[in-house]
């Protein structure tokens, strides 16, 4: 199986600061009391003491959960089909038959082009690709490809693009011959 590029544990940090955001501050409000029976600090060193937990805490988990999606993010490309295996404590299985394959989509935001990756999306028939996700305030839908290759180098990403859309045909003209 296959790594992302090592870029993509960019994009897991910054997915993860919203939410750790709020989980740091947390329980940065709760270990303050903890400090202050502890140690007897004054209230302002207890602030300081609270805030520098609070950056460290958040900036420690971040890049833990960073790493993990990154080693867990793994893919395959096979005689047959695309395998796409990803998640932490909830693992996710993902194998798309090649006859299934429409369209192959190669996307770089701003973030791809400043670390040089490119997301490669594999869209399939009889998938809707809309997921509710968590962003800011609220649910918001957000599309994604059941063969959502988040981070693959941009050479790398092309030859991908190229190898399947060649297994598409060949697929569709065994299909076609039958």
């Amino acid at each position: 199986m296959n790594k992302l590029h090592p870029g993509a544990k960019w994009v897991f940090r910054l997915r993860a600061y919203p939410t750790l955001f709020f989980i740091g501050l947390f329980i940065s409000i709760w270990s303050i009391q903890l400090f202050s029976n502890l140690v007897g600090l004054s209230l302002v060193i207890g602030l300081i003491a609270l805030f520098l937990f609070f950056i460290l805490s958040v900036l420690i988990v971040v890049e833990v959960y960073a790493r993990m999606s990154y080693n867990r993010y793994l893919y395959e490309l096979s005689s047959i089909e695309v395998k796409i295996e990803r998640g932490i404590i909830w693992k996710k299985y993902t194998s798309i038959p090649y006859e299934r394959v429409q369209n192959v989509e190669i996307r770089r935001g701003i973030l791809a082009r400043i670390f040089g990756f490119s997301t490669v999306d594999i869209e399939t028939a009889g998938h809707s690709g809309f997921g509710m996700v968590r962003f800011g305030r609220g649910n918001r839908q957000r599309y994604e490809s059941e063969g959502h290759l988040l981070a693959i180098d941009t050479l790398g990403a092309e030859k991908i693009r190229a190898f399947i859309m060649k297994k598409v045909r060949q697929s569709h003209k065994d299909n076609s011959g039958l």
